[in-house]
Formats: structure tokens, sequence, C-alpha cells
């Protein structure tokens, strides 16, 4: 009777541990994501690990997204400081070959008409633009200056020296300056001299 017993408390043990692992391995399917329940602390653990892969891949994209566009910015901001240094770098020889023609037409001017009115110093400069623009002369002001048989200083040496020292005066200048933006007096006119025919200014006749 007691061994009856005995067998029957053993049964009952199995039996309950067996509904117990069933019940357990029926349930763990059933959680979301397919997380086991292994217990509260282990639980919570699986799901920050789960949590924490979810969002990694995001967080790289995000990553990658912002370093891609912090390049992009670093090369169109190079870019822009090439380009602006190149725009910087032409405008300053742009001026320093202005003022090189200001002050050479400035030069002949004077030693030109360095003595006559504003406006016949003036038309001197008009001589030597309308020259440039003529096919029958060079096309660069330096070139009809210096063209020879042309403009006596500037054979003569007189003109360089003038140039060297900057001797030219302050009128000259201006009149330089005026005739380069195209202030013309005397029109179409190539030559002047004086004591001849054309148009008179000064001491000068132009034609």
């Amino acid at each position: 009777m007691i061994k009856r017993k005995k067998m029957n408390s053993v049964v009952a043990v199995v039996s309950a541990c067996s509904l117990m692992a069933g019940f357990t391995s029926e349930a763990a399917p059933s959680q979301p994501g397919g997380k086991m329940i292994m217990g509260t602390k282990e639980n919570h653990i699986l799901e920050v690990q789960d949590d924490t892969l979810e969002v990694m891949p995001d967080r790289i994209m995000v990553s990658t997204k912002e370093k891609i566009e912090e390049e992009q910015r670093r090369i169109k901001e190079e870019i822009e400081q090439r380009e602006r240094e190149a725009r910087e770098k032409a405008e300053r020889e742009a001026e320093a070959l202005r003022a090189q023609y200001q002050e050479l037409m400035a030069s002949i001017i004077f030693c030109e008409a360095g003595n006559q009115p504003y406006e016949g110093q003036v038309a001197v400069g008009a001589v030597v633009m309308n020259r440039v623009k003529s096919s029958v002369y060079p096309n660069s002001i330096e070139a009809v200056i210096y063209q020879a048989g042309q403009f006596g200083p500037a054979s003569t040496g007189w003109l360089d020296r003038v140039r060297s020292s900057r001797s030219y005066t302050a009128t000259s200048m201006q009149a330089a300056a005026d005739a380069l933006a195209g202030s013309n007096p005397i029109g179409d006119c190539l030559y002047f001299d004086q004591g001849g025919y054309g148009m008179k200014i000064g001491a000068h006749y132009f034609h």
C-alpha cells in the first residue's frame, strides 16, 4: 500500500514537470519577435538587444548621409574659393594692365601735347585709340605707339624716359583715362601735326 502511494507521487511529480515544460515551449513562440521568456531579467536583456539591432541600421544610414553631405559642402566651398581667387587674380591683372596702358598713354600725350589745352591732349590719345581700332595699324596701344616712324618721342627715347621717371602730369594722366574710356573729340582722325590741315585744336591739326 505504501509503495503504491510513493509510485503515485512520483508519477504526479513527473506529470507536473512535463506539463510545465510543455506550457513553456508552447508559450515561447507566441511572444512578439520570437523572443524566448527565460525570466524577467533575461527577457529584458533580449528585448534591449533586439531593439538595438533594429535601430542601428538607421543610425548608420543617417551617419553616412551626414558625412556625404559634409564632404559635398567642403568640395563646393573649395571650388567656390578657387573660382573667387581666380576672379580676383584676373581682376588684379586686368587692373594692372589698365594702369600700364594709362601710364603709357599719359606719357605719349605728355610728350606730344603736354603744352596743349586739355581737349588737345585727349585728342592725341584718341588718335592712338583710332589706330588700334583701324585694320591699317597694329591692334594694341603699345604696338601703335612704338610703331617705327610714327611717334617721334618713341623713336628718340624721350617716351621711355618719361615712362620710367613718371614725369607725365596729372592732366596728361586724366586725358589718357578719358581717351581710354572712349572720349574722342576728333572723330575718325588717324593723324595730327602742326601747320597742316584738318580739325584744329590748340597748335595741332587732326585729320
